[in-house]
């Protein structure tokens, strides 16, 4: 065959358009290489070429996943390439779950080999793992280079039709598929060898690794709403002004506990937000289009709830590492059981920061709670096992729009708290996404 054919599809990030500020710009098509896609060229040699960049920013994708994906779908066959290569995203999760989202799509839907690369904890990984290829890379940008190393070699075997070895020879992460092989010991042999090494307190690997199906029960519905205590927690990053806590705007080692006994509303220069993963000013502006502090004490003071829990939880998500979300979330589900408090509310904004509150959704709900999430992004909700899910406005304002007036703003958020009131009143066998 000739030289491949390859459109390659990257953010508006790595497309030197711009960072959140301009996440929003929507899908279009660039004639030749743009941004990393340099280093993969180079590393394709003579034998493949990208001829067309297709760009669309995280945030329009996440918020408009069905039009973004029928419009890149276009591009591609268009252009009628060979392969289609999306990325690398790295630990960026809107951008991982747009990268997977079309290599998947541009596999099954228009016949054309794909393949993307991402960290491990990306939540597109999770979601996309068995039916596209996904190398394995650094969670951050600066494992380009290894990435690219990675990417070339596969990319080429992926366009030729060539057979793909194992996930260890090829870098991808695994994808739950299970082939025959020959080997010079008979499994009893290799069976008793590995049984010895674990005897022995040896480390041993074992050829048939059990999938990890983390879910967790539904807790029943609230009986008594009037009755109930409500509490709050954010994956969203809303702290008092000055982050008092030092909660880190990436990568978060902590969380943070806030009293808001007596507070009304979430006022400008009183609360802001210590995320780093997508544009600050709504949140800072008006913090209660994260967590709706607002809205609750109306809903106390008219009797829809018993009382709103004095205090508040929230910690950053933007690329808090699984186990560390996990780990929050169980302390704060212990105190809050040991507070008395009947139900939680927890909110999330952008890609990584709705895989950290799903996480945290399940640790909470297995202390005793039920729990609903409002997200953005909720297929990742969804994937990491959340119960109830109510899907929410935009990724910097998830229960509020700047573009409203300040009654109808507010008229918008209490519609979502509701939903997510009667969602903890219902009760669910399953994971249920709350829709209008």
């Amino acid at each position: 065959m000739g030289k491949i054919k390859v459109v390659h599809y990257i953010n508006q990030f790595f497309a030197g358009i711009g960072g959140e500020e301009m996440a929003h710009v929507e899908p279009e098509k660039r004639e030749g290489v743009v941004g990393p896609g340099m280093a993969l060229n180079a590393g394709f040699k003579d034998e493949a070429e990208i001829v067309t960049t297709i760009i669309c920013g995280d945030s329009y994708f996440g918020e408009n996943m069905e039009e973004a994906k029928a419009t890149i779908l276009e591009m591609v066959k268009e252009e009628d390439p060979d392969l289609f290569i999306a990325g690398p995203a790295f630990n960026a999760g809107r951008y991982g779950v747009a990268c997977g989202t079309i290599a998947d799509a541009v596999q099954s839907e228009l016949g054309i080999p794909a393949m993307t690369g991402m960290y491990i904890e990306n939540p597109g990984a999770d979601m996309y793992k068995k039916s596209v290829y996904i190398i394995s890379t650094r969670n951050s940008a600066a494992g380009m280079r290894d990435a690219v190393k990675k990417m070339v070699p596969l990319a080429l075997k992926v366009a030729k039709g060539e057979e793909i070895g194992s996930p260890d020879e090829e870098h991808y992460i695994p994808r739950g598929i299970r082939k025959n092989y020959f080997t010079e010991k008979r499994g009893s042999e290799r069976a008793v060898e590995m049984l010895l090494k674990k005897l022995a307190g040896e480390e041993f690997e074992t050829e048939f690794p059990m999938p990890d199906f983390d879910r967790v029960d539904p807790q029943p519905a609230i009986k008594d709403m009037s009755k109930a205590t409500i509490a709050i927690v954010t994956s969203g990053g809303i702290v008092p002004h000055g982050n008092p806590d030092h909660i880190e705007s990436s990568s978060a080692s902590k969380y943070g506990k806030y009293d808001i006994e007596g507070v009304e509303d979430l006022v400008e220069g009183e609360w802001e937000t210590a995320h780093g993963g997508h544009d600050p000013v709504y949140a800072n502006i008006d913090a209660d289009r994260v967590i709706p502090v607002d809205v609750l004490r109306d809903m106390e003071k008219e009797g829809k709830i018993g009382k709103l829990h004095r205090y508040y939880y929230s910690t950053v998500g933007n690329g808090t590492a699984v186990a560390s979300a996990k780990a929050f979330a169980e302390e704060i589900g212990k105190e809050l059981k040991e507070d008395g408090v009947d139900a939680v509310i927890l909110t999330s904004t952008w890609g990584t920061c709705t895989r950290c509150g799903a996480t945290m959704v399940k640790e909470i709900e297995r202390a005793g709670m039920p729990v609903v999430h409002i997200c953005t992004v909720t297929p990742i909700s969804l994937t990491v096992g959340a119960n109830r899910i109510i899907p929410a406005i935009a990724i910097p304002h998830p229960l509020g729009n700047p573009n409203l007036d300040a009654d109808e703003e507010k008229a918008l958020r209490r519609g979502l708290v509701e939903k997510a009131l009667m969602a903890l009143q219902t009760e669910v066998e399953d994971q249920t996404v709350f829709e209008d």
